[in-house]
């Protein structure tokens, strides 16, 4: 079976075609990275247009690297929650257009499940159950995934994401957009015992992370450094506030998998790809008898692979939508599609 996805819930236009939910056939992708650059995030209204011009393109493109035509996909899959609204309703309506002009089946996919299903696509052999260490700029959340389509959240932030608190910081420390990535980097240079920094927790929500106090305090600190006319080292604060993110992140998700007694530990989304928190987890599930799993560094961020996987399981399932299906900006991983 041939799934052809579409993803535009961001600053990524990206299509592509998965045979079984696991075999990439093409996966194509048009970025906007330089572009916000400029502005040092992404603009939802600059998003959207791009997502305009360049999703037909994108889809010819998969599928003309696919080898394969509209005619022999089986259902059309599209990111349609969550997101930026401007940007998903781009993916959403040439999804639709697509399905009722060639008499597809329209297949919706939620975000955060395709980017579980990005692991589908790096380990052919992995399968449900196990827990979810889910990573990106706009969620963190550890879920239990109990089959392709049930998913129960056990824990997710409060406030900032982890992805978003490190492109915050990294802002504060004079690094170029996508601030995430470049702070990794860094990090790799410092010392991470440099710099003494809080590692927040949430009473009573042993699951549950929080990290805008982390962030406060890195600014907090910058701040008062210029008042005092003092230098501060770049790569050891890095590395400092990289690791106290990452110890926030392996010590909820530890814990969930020891109390749930989950065997199979998984991680998703474009945070996954963070250099540290790969090493940490690795290492850590490897003395406790845990399997580990985390995308190939390709297919961490937002990209059409992914959702054609998610879209195969829901696919079979029976999830389909009709011409009424709308682009939601906030979703929870548990709900469906109507």
């Amino acid at each position: 079976m041939r799934i052809l996805g579409i993803e535009s819930s961001c600053d990524e236009t990206a299509a592509a075609v998965v045979e079984n939910g696991r075999i990439i056939l093409s996966n194509a992708v048009a970025s906007q990275v330089e572009e916000h650059r400029l502005y040092g995030g992404v603009v939802p209204e600059i998003a959207s247009r791009r997502h305009c011009e360049a999703i037909s393109g994108i889809v010819q493109k998969a599928l003309d690297d696919a080898k394969t035509n509209l005619d022999d996909i089986d259902a059309i899959a599209v990111t349609y929650a969550p997101g930026l609204i401007g940007a998903l309703l781009v993916g959403v309506n040439f999804a639709k257009g697509l399905a009722l002009s060639t008499g597809k089946p329209l297949v919706p996919v939620h975000h955060l499940r395709s980017h579980i299903a990005a692991n589908y696509l790096t380990f052919p052999d992995l399968k449900p159950p196990f827990l979810c260490l889910v990573v990106s700029g706009g969620h963190t959340h550890l879920i239990n995934v109990q089959n392709y389509t049930e998913l129960h959240i056990l824990g997710q932030t409060r406030d900032d994401a982890a992805g978003e608190a490190f492109d915050k910081a990294a802002r504060a420390m004079g690094m170029p957009y996508p601030g995430g990535i470049m702070l990794d980097k860094t990090a790799e240079e410092g010392n991470d015992k440099a710099y003494r920094l809080p590692r927040p927790s949430v009473d009573g929500a042993p699951y549950d992370f929080s990290f805008s106090g982390l962030k406060t305090s890195v600014l907090n600190l910058l701040h008062n450094a210029k008042q005092r006319h003092e230098t501060v080292s770049i790569p050891d604060l890095a590395a400092s506030y990289r690791r106290a993110v990452v110890d926030c992140l392996v010590r909820n998700t530890l814990l969930a998998a020891e109390k749930t007694g989950a065997k199979t530990l998984v991680t998703a989304g474009g945070v996954s790809a963070n250099s540290l928190l790969r090493r940490e987890l690795k290492s850590l599930c490897a003395k406790r008898g845990l399997n580990f799993y985390c995308p190939q560094l390709s297919l961490c961020g937002d990209n059409g692979a992914m959702v054609a996987a998610q879209g195969y399981y829901e696919f079979s399932q029976g999830n389909i939508a009709n011409s009424n299906l709308n682009a939601c900006a906030e979703l929870s991983v548990e709900s469906l599609a109507v």
